[in-house]
């Protein structure tokens, strides 16, 4: 029976190998499927005659996949596994005596299988040995000589404080870096919870499937304020987490809408004094606001409201704008509901509230417009807008003259950094929908997409634009806040911005002028767009890059091998010449994918050692271009969002896109998919790279595996050498050392902590925070909980 059973399995396996086999070799992929298949068919056949000969044609097979594996891979466990998983355990069970004992050869008994189990014995020996190698980790350490010995001359921006947190990235400059050395390496290990805070605000049935929690808290004085997906409000005492206030901006549910979250509020505190010139006009309202509101956070909303709220009683300001709040979308020439607002805090700075806004990518060619306005903080009158798709004029536009901004331009929906000396900020650019189809872009359009522009705080001028590829069709929209840090160059001091993207490359410039600090090549790209498309015959590249390699059908993979085939098949079957592959109407694989090397939580940087810390991802996302013609009507199958069918309205093509995932629902490339980065930003060189996160979530039984996941989210480093993270799809919360990437503590969270985290002081203790909240995206827990934790 028990060699009936397993005849039968070779049969079938022999079936599906031998079938799957001659589909990859027919598309120009591995002939090993189609010959092992053909091998599992034999050795089936010999089975059901109970021949002996079974066993040595299976050692011959057995063998040759042990050799074709490491020839393919390496000594790389978890790709090794795939490849043999299924033909050991067979082998393993043809050695069993109620097994070989039962088959014969010229009517002569079978004697043990030694070849069958030398080959097994070594397949283990390999997968031993293969367990104790990660030949995708990168080992080393992170300079600690401070490059300014004199703390006190180094630049971190609008500095409030060493135990205060006033802006998303801590200062305008966006670091993400905290002067605080309570926690340190050695005694990290011993952070305990100091209190949990729940705001109440959770996952609603009618929520869109982008409904995530990104906020950073901001901590001044004794409080630490938040706002919430659903758009809440709310101070907490830093101490205690005990509320002080809540306000509830109802900005209501919207189907349309892309996303609903909020990454953080702004903080402003009144000077005392009005501005130099100002009018008797600003004069009154300046004294109004030192009366009302002295000190206030504005909250922006998923309906496109921008609020001013007295930051110690959390009542709104009513002299700011319309009665307290500012209307968003006004001078859009097409404004459909839910398709415009922001989710990042705007910049607080020189009066102003700079702010940008996401627009619904790929709903519609009639999108609202991408313009960058500059807000008085006290009446939030219009200063001035620089809208990409006119980048020439930054006077505000006349709108009882019929004026409004440029129809679906390039938009900036993450935080901007901001350097007052120079009276520069820095606005990370995204792209025009649809992200996919570019042959109707403007010049202007062309020039400001996926870039980093420097504007005048003052006047909205353009000072500079440094584009960081040519012609996106791939949604490369550059996704996080740049980081500013003052570098050490050859003796020289240099004012300079780091700027993460999506592709992995690193924009290391001169923030005066956007001239890289380093020389930066154009790398030839695919061509073969759809007629009446084009591509740019080269892209950019950095010298400091996370890019990964080109993928290879070999870097396909699975839980068996029968799925690995099958992702094997999909590879040969997609569009695929290396990273920008253009759209097809085949299906393209894009890699990095649509989340990205980075994403909208940045990198770390510490401006004393001029060093980074960040969580690369690697998740490669597919894409097919899909006539107009064929796609059902509004509200029967689009998803509009990083998975699932975008309709582009008014285009001659939607586009169906998501993870490049094998049947099994598993990312058809081999992991790791997320990793610990460090970089030396003075030589510009990736010290380490090590795997991060396990697979604990991201299966029904709850495995601390560490094979390296994705995540989404950002990290904060300390002085003291310190970072945090949490951010990948389990749900934990890590620190590591920052010189060598080794993690030192993990914590689990009662929810994805899709954040990034901060840290301050109250009275003598460092509070380490992070909100775990999860995200819709990415599909982890859902939950309101915001989490402090401070040494015993």
């Amino acid at each position: 029976m028990v060699v009936t059973i397993l005849a039968a399995v070779f049969l079938l396996l022999g079936v599906a190998l031998t079938a799957g086999g001659a589909w990859l070799l027919v598309l120009g992929g591995s002939a090993y499927y189609a010959i092992v298949g053909i091998g599992f068919l034999l050795t089936g056949f010999l089975l059901l005659r109970r021949r002996a000969e079974a066993l040595n044609v299976f050692a011959i097979l057995l063998g040759a996949t042990l050799l074709w594996a490491i020839w393919e891979t390496g000594f790389d466990w978890w790709q090794l596994g795939p490849r043999g998983g299924i033909p050991v355990v067979i082998g393993i069970l043809l050695l069993l005596p109620v097994t070989w004992k039962k088959l014969s050869s010229r009517n002569v008994a079978a004697t043990f299988p030694w070849p069958l189990a030398g080959v097994v014995i070594a397949s283990a020996a390999v997968a031993g040995y293969s367990m104790f190698k990660d030949p995708s980790a990168i080992h080393g350490e992170l300079t600690q000589e401070v490059a300014t010995p004199m703390r006190s001359a180094v630049n971190t921006g609008n500095e409030a404080g060493d135990g205060e947190w006033h802006q998303y990235g801590r200062t305008g400059f966006g670091q993400r870096w905290s002067p605080l050395t309570q926690v340190t390496p050695g005694n990290v290990k011993d952070l305990k919870l100091a209190w949990q805070f729940q705001t109440g605000d959770v996952r609603r049935p009618d929520d869109v499937g982008e409904t995530t929690y990104q906020v950073t808290p901001i901590k001044i004085g004794n409080s630490l304020y938040v706002c919430t997906p659903h758009n809440l409000a709310i101070s907490l005492d830093a101490a205690k987490g005990t509320e002080n206030w809540r306000y509830d901006a109802n900005s209501g549910m919207d189907p349309d809408r892309q996303h609903q979250t909020c990454r953080g509020v702004t903080w402003w505190e009144t000077p005392v004094a009005a501005p130099t010139g100002s009018t008797p006009e600003q004069v009154a309202l300046h004294e109004r606001a030192l009366a009302e509101c002295p000190r206030r956070v504005y909250l922006p909303t998923a309906d496109a409201r921008l609020i001013a709220l007295n930051a110690d009683t959390g009542k709104v300001c009513s002299f700011f704008a319309d009665n307290g709040v500012l209307h968003l979308t006004k001078g859009m020439q097409y404004n459909p509901s839910g398709y415009y607002y922001s989710t990042s805090p705007p910049v607080a700075a020189d009066g102003k509230l700079i702010i940008g806004g996401a627009v619904n990518d790929n709903f519609s060619t009639k999108e609202p417009s991408g313009v960058i306005r500059a807000f008085d903080v006290d009446s939030g009158a219009l200063v001035w807008n620089w809208d990409s798709g006119n980048p020439d004029v930054s006077k505000p536009i006349d709108l009882a003259a019929g004026e409004h901004y440029t129809t679906n331009s390039p938009n900036s929906w993450s935080v901007f950094s901001y350097d007052e000396t120079l009276g520069l900020v820095f606005v990370p650019m995204g792209n025009r929908v649809p992200d996919q189809l570019g042959s109707d872009r403007s010049p202007a359009v062309e020039e400001h997409s996926s870039s980093i522009v420097a504007l005048d705080i003052k006047t909205g001028q353009k000072r500079w634009v440094r584009q960081t590829l040519h012609h996106d069709l791939w949604d490369m929209d550059v996704p996080a806040q740049p980081v500013l840090i003052d570098l050490t160059r050859e003796g020289k001091v240099v004012p300079a911005l780091v700027g993460p993207t999506k592709q992995g490359d690193i924009w290391v410039l001169d923030r005066r002028t956007g001239e890289p600090l380093s020389p930066r090549e154009e790398l030839p790209a695919p061509g073969g767009a759809i007629p009446g498309e084009w591509t740019s015959p080269t892209q950019p590249i950095t010298k400091l890059t996370f890019r990964p390699k080109t993928l290879q059908e070999s870097d396909m993979w699975g839980a068996t091998m029968l799925d690995q085939l099958a992702c094997r098949i999909q590879f040969r079957s997609l569009d695929y010449e290396g990273q920008y592959t253009p759209p097809s109407l085949k299906g393209t694989i894009v890699y990095p994918g649509n989340f990205g090397t980075f994403n909208w939580g940045s990198v770390a940087v510490d401006p004393e050692r001029q060093v980074m810390f960040g969580m690369p991802t690697y998740l490669p996302f597919t894409s097919r271009l899909v006539p107009a013609n064929t796609i059902p009507p509004k509200g029967e199958d689009e998803k509009a969002s990083e998975q699932g069918l975008n309709r582009n309205d008014g285009a001659d093509y939607g586009v169906f896109m998501g993870p490049f995932l094998s049947a099994l629902g598993i990312p058809c490339v081999a992991p790791p998919w997320g990793y610990v980065a460090g970089a030396d930003l003075r030589g510009e060189n990736v010290v380490y790279k090590l795997r991060n996160g396990t697979v604990r979530d991201m299966t029904p039984l709850p495995l601390n595996i560490k094979l390296g996941v994705p995540g989404i989210g950002g990290p904060m480093i300390t002085r003291s050498g310190v970072a945090f993270l949490g951010a990948a799809v389990d749900d934990y919360f890590r620190a590591y050392n920052l010189t060598t990437g080794e993690q030192l503590w993990e914590t689990r969270l009662p929810a994805g902590g899709q954040s990034t985290p901060m840290t301050y002081t109250t009275g003598d203790k460092q509070y380490v925070v992070i909100v775990a909240g999860g995200h819709g995206s990415v599909g982890t827990k859902a939950g309101d909980y915001i989490m402090a934790y401070t040494l015993p």
